[in-house]
């Protein structure tokens, strides 16, 4: 049976300009340390700064701007601790943690970093997902009133992982930058798919991440304002000028840069937005066919990779199975694993259904098949699965 892989906000397939590029390295790179004086330090040190060019040339900034990180979750919690470790009541102690101010949107890397380094302060959502400013500005005038300061840090994501809705980042940006307080955003699910204008945002830090957008897994960057100096949370070492310790993963950042490298070409990031805009329209317009499906987030201003669906009377977990069993893989908002699935804190944020929802996303390797092949299969999974429930 042809698989169908309809799952491409969780990790899409490597580009084949990554891939090219680091087969290249394997075969005529050296092996060195990059910090090191000798040629071969040398050689190593010029392809890990090409590929930090690259990177900050889909982004719009500068090299020296980007720390190379292992991915996400790391950019995450190093944006979070370098901020509040540099407060009193952050890491060195005072009258209790410095409070963030944080949606229950956002991914739960960004959630837990939060709660495990700082005092959580909620930012309220609307019922699409979305972060209003007036919502921030109440944010920051409840930690004022409970903590006696605002946030030391607002967390306000590009577009939601799970739903797709996008943020007016620039404006919570304006208003954090009158009150004098840092604005970190999680730019992954953006990243990619859409143009992410760093500088033109203000954001003070962003995080991204390679296997969202086609290059390899286990490695991303932090993307840092201009000037802004951070308290590092990985130690030991000098490497990405004293902002992250540890040997830099040379053929990891090879591969980033070729993929970014690749959606920085002429009309190729519009190119691949309008296809999956055009396919997740598809998808959507085939489930609404079927009876008691409900669009979540923002069916308009969202990503265009991505359409979440809430399913009547039909828990995710099965309808999950029998799309896997028809060849097409697709993920629930839920968070789902083999062990467990629990509600969705995203959805429930947003007020509607947090266990019955479905997530389909597509990628630059996306076929008319791949669609296709959802759009005949699911009105019989779901037609069979309210069969049994009756």
């Amino acid at each position: 049976m042809a698989r169908h892989y309809l799952d491409h906000a969780s990790t899409t397939p490597l580009r084949p300009e990554a891939r090219a590029a680091m087969a290249d390295w394997d075969e005529h790179g050296v092996t060195a340390d990059p910090g090191r004086v000798h040629t071969e330090g040398r050689i190593v040190r010029v392809a890990l700064e090409e590929a930090r060019e690259q990177v900050a040339g889909l982004f719009g900034v500068r090299p020296r701007q980007v720390v190379l990180t292992s991915g996400a979750t790391e950019s995450v919690n190093a944006a979070v601790w370098g901020v509040v470790a540099g407060y009193p009541g952050g890491q060195d102690g005072g009258p209790g943690p410095a409070p963030v101010a944080c949606a229950a949107v956002e991914h739960s890397a960004v959630r837990e970093a939060t709660a495990r380094h700082g005092g959580l302060v909620e930012i309220e959502v609307d019922g699409v997902g979305r972060i209003h400013p007036a919502a921030v500005a109440d944010a920051l005038d409840r930690s004022l009133a409970t903590h006696g300061r605002p946030p030391v840090l607002v967390h306000c994501q590009a577009a939601n992982h799970e739903v797709g809705t996008t943020q007016d980042v620039a404006a919570v940006v304006a208003l954090c930058r009158e009150r004098g307080v840092p604005v970190h955003v999680d730019a992954v699910a953006v990243a990619g798919h859409l143009p992410v204008d760093v500088a033109g945002s203000g954001a003070d830090l962003v995080s991204v991440s390679s296997h969202k957008l086609g290059g390899p897994v286990g490695v991303g960057a932090l993307i840092l304002r201009r000037g802004l100096r951070i308290d590092p949370l990985l130690v030991g070492g000098e490497q990405e000028r004293g902002r992250r310790a540890g040997l830099e993963n040379v053929v990891g950042a090879i591969g980033f840069g070729a993929a970014a490298d690749a959606l920085t070409g002429p009309g190729r990031l519009a190119g691949e937005a309008a296809a999956a805009r055009r396919w997740t329209d598809e998808l959507l317009t085939a489930a609404l066919e079927v009876d008691g499906i409900t669009p979540y987030g923002d069916t308009v201003d969202r990503v265009p990779h991505i359409v979440c669906l809430g399913i009547t009377g039909v828990e995710a977990e099965p309808v999950l199975l029998g799309l896997d069993q028809a060849g097409v893989a697709a993920h629930s908002g839920s968070s789902c694993s083999s062990e467990s699935l629990e509600p969705s804190p995203v959805l429930e944020a947003m007020g509607v259904d947090g266990e019955r929802s479905l997530r389909l996303s597509v990628g630059w390797s996306t076929t008319d098949d791949d669609v296709g092949a959802f759009t005949a299969a699911f009105p019989r999974v779901v037609g069979r699965l309210r069969d049994l429930a009756r």
